[in-house]
């Protein structure tokens, strides 16, 4: 996406702030988030949307983050009817019966040690790279991991922003 304004982006100014208060919530759950981007409302750019979700994500306390996450399904069991997880989590799709117990039992397990699910901005990655991520954070501290999960949201919600503001999707 170049750092130019669009009519998309001029469409998502003049929404009324519950239609982009709506919009935003499907972007992240955090209520905080959404009330920190509408209130920068308008951007001049697209590079600045980003740069205000980047700030908000930087901002966002832990029950924020909570927030944020519940909004998460977990991977490899997208919301049904819910056609951006299904999108997100598409490396999952094409996955191994014991890949998807595998995940399960990880996910699981990740979820009793940190007490919400396991995020990850899973767009382009395979179901094996998922399964290795977790594996691999499994063993971080709640602090680190807290950190983590900041950092993917925000891959999450750049992903969410461009589709909002792209022409095809309008």
């Amino acid at each position: 996406m170049t750092s130019t304004s669009t009519p998309a982006l001029a469409r998502f100014n003049a929404f009324e702030d519950s239609t982009a208060q709506a919009a935003l919530h499907e972007v992240c759950a955090s209520s905080a988030w959404g009330s920190k981007l509408l209130a920068r409302r308008p951007y001049a750019t697209v590079e600045a949307l980003f740069a205000a979700s980047d700030a908000a994500m930087a901002e966002l306390t832990a029950e924020d983050l909570a927030e944020a996450m519940a909004g998460h399904p977990p991977i490899g069991r997208p919301k049904p009817g819910d056609p951006t997880s299904s999108r997100e989590q598409s490396g999952m799709a094409g996955a191994s019966d014991a890949l998807r117990t595998e995940m399960l039992e990880l996910n699981l397990a990740y979820q009793e040690k940190f007490g919400h699910v396991f995020l990850i901005c899973a767009t382009g990655r395979t179901g094996e790279q998922m399964r290795d991520a977790v594996r691999e954070r499994i063993g971080n501290s709640p602090e680190r991991e807290r950190e983590i999960v900041r950092t993917e949201l925000g891959k999450i919600n750049r992903i969410r922003l461009a589709r909002l503001v792209e022409e095809e999707n309008q």
